[in-house]
């Protein structure tokens, strides 16, 4: 698995420690907040703890802080390969025994890559902890990087990337997005590589990647339900501990991508049905306070069929078959864009208006209350939801040690920020961000229709 990140949930019920006051008299509830331990071991890997007792199984979580933006130009798609060659043997372990180990146990296993992280976890029965800690202790002691299954493994990744992305409809428009929005950072290269750099790839250039990133003091182990803390530190103590710490450091110097300041406008061409239109502009990171307020922000503009641009294109003026968004907010800056595709008989020039007047709407005008508590609301429930299971809560302790600086406490702060926002913090965000100067407006034609060159 591979992504650019994309959040979907529904209604759930739970129990509370706390709530607030909405405008209408009603309560939006608090979850109650993590009790876990956080430690690190001598070489460097950072454990998190979380016992819950509520079911008799255990989620294991093993994340990597290395993802795409890690990669280095001409040599991208390493991380989503390694996601693969995770499961290729170690020194006590055959190639796919790993995830034969977990399933002959009734437990699930897999993996995904993004651009910031390579996440490994698996859930099972209480009673296979030590199995399950053994194996991933196993895999990054001794991973096997050989000739032959490397070579195996880029051909199929080498698949994935043709079903996925080349011979889907629309398949490369992020990928299109971010070629044409970044000009230095890494995140405009794919997830999933380029098919030239996968081919050029050697596989001492695979094992040097793994050298560099693979390591115990880059990597959080997080452990979530049905187990007793004394015999899993001595578990994890027994396991990890045989993996050295390495020498050096891991190496965090990240070309950023230059501020622009002025507007640009490019028009391509894609063996597509019909155009697409997309707006884009650069916003800040995960975890910054701006970030908050422009998850709001997308929220009402573009998530979902009731958001004002699917509302505006889609459904009064019948502009666009489809359209959407998001703010991507990640470890570093980003972007937050609309896409739109083109309806047959109207014209791109009247969806870029559209999408770029509804942007300007929200720098001009406050969001409604009744808007910014729908958005409230959308989160309490992403937040109820992400503590329903010890999968989910695992997940959410580890993406706050990972993506926010170690921060680990902001894995409960969140709520308690997206409860106090203010229409006047979303305006606030909007002006800042969706500027005339920073925006970018990508048209991709129907190859054989373009209007005419870049702008």
């Amino acid at each position: 698995m591979l992504a650019r990140p994309a959040v979907a949930a529904a209604l759930a019920a739970v129990v509370v420690a706390g709530a607030f006051e909405t405008p209408t008299g009603a309560t939006t509830v608090r979850p109650p907040a993590f009790k876990f331990e956080d430690y690190t071991l001598p070489n460097g890997l950072r454990v998190i703890l979380l016992e819950d007792h509520s079911t008799p199984i255990v989620h294991v979580t093993l994340w990597y802080h290395v993802g795409s933006k890690n990669e280095k130009p001409g040599r991208t798609g390493f991380a989503h390969l390694f996601e693969h060659m995770m499961f290729k043997g170690s020194r006590n372990v055959q190639p796919e025994a790993h995830t034969s180990y977990i399933a002959s146990v009734g437990g699930q296993s897999n993996a995904y890559t993004t651009e910031d992280t390579t996440v490994f976890w698996q859930t099972v029965p209480a009673q296979y902890l030590p199995l399950t800690l053994w194996l991933e202790a196993d895999r990054m002691a001794s991973l096997r990087v050989e000739e032959a299954t490397f070579r195996t493994e880029r051909e199929v990744v080498k698949e994935e990337r043709r079903q996925r992305v080349e011979n889907q409809p629309y398949g490369r428009l992020s990928e299109i997005i971010y070629e044409q929005a970044f000009t230095t950072h890494p995140y405009r290269y794919p997830v999933i590589g380029s098919m030239a750099d996968l081919e050029a790839a050697s596989i001492e250039d695979v094992r040097e990647f793994h050298r560099t990133y693979y390591r115990p003091d880059n990597a959080t182990l997080v452990i979530a339900g049905d187990f007793d803390p004394t015999t899993a530190r001595g578990l994890i103590e027994r396991e990890f501990s045989k993996v050295p710490k390495p020498t050096g450091t891991v190496p965090r110097t990240i070309p950023q991508e230059p501020v622009r300041t002025k507007e640009k406008r490019v028009t391509i061409e894609e063996d597509w049905p019909l155009p697409a239109v997309v707006v884009a502009y650069p916003i800040t990171y995960d975890g910054h306070p701006d970030s908050y307020p422009l998850h709001i922000a997308a929220k009402v503009l573009s998530d979902g069929t009731s958001s004002r641009i699917y509302q505006r294109l889609v459904y009064k003026e019948r502009l666009a078959l489809s359209a959407f968004g998001q703010a991507n907010l990640i470890e570093h800056p980003n972007l937050f864009y609309a896409v739109a595709i083109v309806a047959p008989g109207q014209t791109p020039a009247q969806v870029e208006r559209a999408l770029i007047e509804e942007m300007e709407k929200l720098v001009k005008e406050p969001i409604t209350d009744r808007e910014l508590q729908r958005s409230k609301n959308q989160f309490a429930r992403d937040y109820v939801l992400g503590r329903q299971t010890v999968q989910a809560k695992a997940t959410t302790l580890a993406h706050a040690v990972v993506l926010h600086n170690g921060d680990v406490d902001t894995a409960d702060g969140e709520f308690d920020i997206f409860q106090k926002m203010t229409t006047a913090d979303v305006q606030r965000v909007a002006r800042t961000y969706f500027t005339p100067q920073s925006r970018m407006v990508l048209t991709v034609m129907p190859r054989g229709q373009r209007p005419g060159g870049d702008q």
